[in-house]
């Protein structure tokens, strides 16, 4: 049996933790790269427990990184979707928690060279062909990590990563609302079908008999409620122009209901098959958007709050802050996220060549 090492840094970004790889180190051919990350992460087992996956989908994330071809961009970051119990690999969303690490990835990889005191990397990710702006505190040329930026659903504190979503409408359907339409009714159920960085199907919580304050384990215990939500996903998908979704994990549904603890509303977030533990920063520039548009369910939710204004989330695991303004020449919105990400271990992973 030959086995390869394939050197790769495990990080976490955000919410989200998964290993980064340099796409140089990682095969060209989509089936053969694909394999190996299944088999980097144990998939196919619930724990994962013969690879590298955490066992849960925010735990079983690749980032895959190299210098950018694209005019204006610094570095391309592919994300990858490795599901836990299945052997599949999903390219069609980004992920902005994982995001979050690509920035210091990048500049501790030599991609990038980095600032006296901040840097900035403009990302482009693949999967949505859009710009990401990540200013990253460098004192000294180097990736600073510790810090006293606080994000709801990781412990600790560390250094703010500030990202930037430009031109996010129209990620993957390439319109913000890719039905023309700020509200469609699916099943007798009102919701948005909205694509800003993440394609999601929004509906308020009390339409599907629900409060919104649920948690996920309260979610994960009520199959019929969750088969009742993938059903309307899977035709909410068609009407966005994305076909069948049935081994994709857009769109994400989402449920919003009225604020309880001081923030613009409350929300969770699905992905799509349980529900997420905090809330995807995606996921919230996409709300966030939609929670400054009229005529959108999360904006009756939300009270249409005017621009510039800070959207804040409240999920299971605490608050979310999105910033939205309106930059001169942009058609939608422009979201600002702070996020964090620490370096857990850097080294090579071991795949067998026999399996791929």
């Amino acid at each position: 049996m030959i086995t390869r090492a394939i050197p790769c840094v495990l990080m976490r970004g955000g919410t989200s933790r998964g290993p980064y790889f340099l796409a140089s180190d990682l095969p060209s051919d989509p089936a053969e790269r694909d394999e190996i990350l299944l088999q980097v992460m144990g998939s196919g087992h619930e724990l994962q427990v013969d690879g590298i996956g955490g066992g849960h989908p925010l735990t079983s994330k690749v980032a895959i990184v190299s210098p950018s071809q694209i005019p204006g961009a610094d570095v391309d970051y592919l994300f990858a979707q490795v599901n836990v119990r299945e052997r599949r690999v999903d390219m069609s969303p980004n992920c902005g928690n994982m995001l979050a690490g690509v920035g210091p990835f990048a500049l501790e990889a030599g991609l990038v060279a980095a600032g006296p005191r901040t840097s900035t990397v403009r990302i482009y990710n693949v999967n949505t062909k859009k710009l990401i702006e990540a200013r990253i505190e460098t004192p000294g040329g180097h990736v600073r990590y510790d810090g006293e930026a606080a994000i709801d659903g990781v412990p600790g504190t560390a250094a703010p990563i500030h990202l930037a979503f430009l031109d996010a409408a129209g990620a993957k359907t390439g319109s913000l609302f890719p039905t023309g339409n700020f509200i469609d009714v699916v099943r007798g159920v009102p919701m948005s079908l909205v694509d800003a960085a993440m394609p999601i199907m929004a509906v308020k919580a009390a339409d599907l008999s629900m409060s919104g304050y649920e948690s996920p384990e309260d979610f994960a215990a009520n199959r019929d409620f969750m088969h009742r939500l993938e059903i309307l996903r899977l035709e909410a998908g068609e009407k966005m122009g994305l076909g069948d979704v049935k081994a994709l994990v857009i769109p994400k549904p989402v449920l919003v209901a009225p604020a309880r603890a001081g923030g613009t509303l409350a929300a969770r977030y699905f992905m799509p098959h349980a529900c997420h533990n905090a809330f995807a920063t995606t996921g919230a520039v996409a709300v966030g958007t939609a929670a400054v548009t009229a005529g959108t369910v999360i904006a009756e939710i939300a009270g249409t709050p005017a621009m510039p204004v800070d959207v804040i989330i409240e999920h299971p695991s605490g608050q979310m802050q999105v910033h939205l303004e309106r930059r001169p020449g942009e058609k939608a919105p422009v979201a600002y996220v702070i996020r964090t990400a620490r370096r857990l271990f850097e080294g090579k992973v071991l795949v067998h060549l026999k399996d791929i």
